[in-house]
């Protein structure tokens, strides 16, 4: 089971096992899938065989669920889920149940093609023949009675219908890899991960903090990180890509994102180590306001609260609109230009004498730092107990406040 991935696994089988499972007996699950007997008996033992688990027991009055075949069940019927309502925004399909019909190998084709943009590519990517690839997605299209991919140039990209169809594969595949990763936990790889969306502040103590406590308690758990802005980084996570979002939090989500608060964080106004407002006590909104600022892109926490911050008075010229910390350091250290940072943010540089706080913390500039994930995520136990560990370090670093 180790070199398995989500795919590889026959969904034909997977959904039969829930069948089985519900009626509680191989022959009257075998009417409901359409398979005989013992083409359902050899279905379910091929997967256990992939699995190396034993999925079900059985008994004088049926067949009952071993809890790993009910981990697995419950996984793969959120992952047909997913599927089935993908295939439902995707078109008029003229399949009651159209779930049912796609293939483990058409989901595998169909994502390497939306992954690579072209034939030649997603061949490459797969193992796969490029008419046979070409077969998958007319496949998915028959199914969905929709176009789900069309020429451009000399590569292709996905319509509308499309899109919503990769995303449902693609939640459907985190599914079963999640249940794969609840089947042998401790196991680590590919499967026993979790891949955040890491937002500005958060990667400067709170993640990293998260981190290495995580490494140090579940050596074989892989944390990946992919940095971004919120706005680069929601739909990834709408597609499964990432699961979990951390950072400065929103106002209002849309009902499909649930968000979770860790901590309230204050910023400060940080300069240069030199500027010439660095050895004002309390500098007057009017002192602020006579230098120019770096500001964060429109729409973003920082930059609605240094509207707020100058809301009532003369707002200073703003020729940089940054979201990478690393940058606006760089810029604050070769001029007179202002901005909002959590001091976490460029604790190193103030220790180091290169930047310094303009005047106190800001009460009035505080954001709520968290986390945002989809709705109906369902974390592995190793991905909660991650997040167990985000929460902790949150109130450790709001106690040494």
């Amino acid at each position: 089971m180790s070199d398995l991935s989500p795919l590889d696994l026959n969904l034909r089988h997977l959904r039969a096992l829930s069948v089985v499972i519900a009626r509680g007996s191989m022959s009257r699950a075998a009417e409901t899938v359409g398979l005989s007997q013992p083409a359902l008996t050899q279905g379910l033992a091929k997967l256990e065989r992939a699995l190396d688990v034993r999925l079900l027991t059985r008994q004088p009055d049926g067949v009952r669920p071993t809890e790993a075949g009910q981990v697995l069940a419950e996984r793969a019927d959120r992952a047909f889920h997913h599927i089935a309502e993908a295939a439902r925004q995707a078109g008029r399909s003229g399949f009651a149940r159209p779930e049912r019909l796609v293939t483990a190998t058409q989901l595998r084709a169909f994502l390497a093609l939306a992954d690579a943009g072209s034939f030649t590519a997603a061949a490459r990517a797969t193992g796969l023949s490029q008419p046979g690839l070409h077969a998958a997605v007319r496949d998915l299209e028959q199914i969905c009675a929709v176009p789900i991919v069309e020429r451009q140039g000399r590569g292709v990209v996905l319509t509308r219908a499309g899109r919503r169809l990769a995303r449902g594969a693609r939640l459907a595949r985190s599914e079963i890899a999640s249940a794969l990763a609840e089947l042998r936990p401790g196991a680590g790889g590919d499967l026993n991960r979790i891949t955040v969306g890491a937002m500005p502040l958060s990667r400067a103590v709170l993640l990293p903090r998260a981190v290495a406590g995580m490494v140090a308690e579940e050596p074989g758990f892989v944390v990946d990180i992919v940095d971004g802005a919120w706005r680069e980084l929601v739909e990834p996570l709408r597609d499964g890509v990432i699961d979990v979002m951390v950072g400065a939090l929103r106002d209002e989500v849309s009902a499909d994102l649930v968000q979770r608060p860790l901590l309230e964080d204050r910023l400060m106004v940080v300069g240069r180590k030199g500027h010439p407002l660095a050895g004002v006590a309390r500098p007057s909104r009017e002192a602020l306001a006579a230098y120019p600022w770096v500001i964060g892109r429109p729409g973003s926490p920082l930059r609605l609260l240094w509207q707020t911050l100058f809301a009532d008075g003369p707002t200073p010229a703003a020729p940089v609109e940054c979201g990478s910390v690393t940058a606006i350091r760089g810029i604050l250290r070769q001029s007179d230009l202002l901005t909002l940072l959590s001091r976490d943010q460029v604790a190193l540089e103030i220790e180091a004498g290169v930047l310094t706080p303009i005047g106190p913390s800001l009460s009035q500039t505080s954001r709520t730092i968290g986390l945002t994930t989809r709705a109906d995520w369902r974390p592995t136990p190793t991905q909660a107990q991650f997040l167990a560990r985000l929460e902790q370090a949150a109130a450790s670093i709001q106690e040494n406040e």
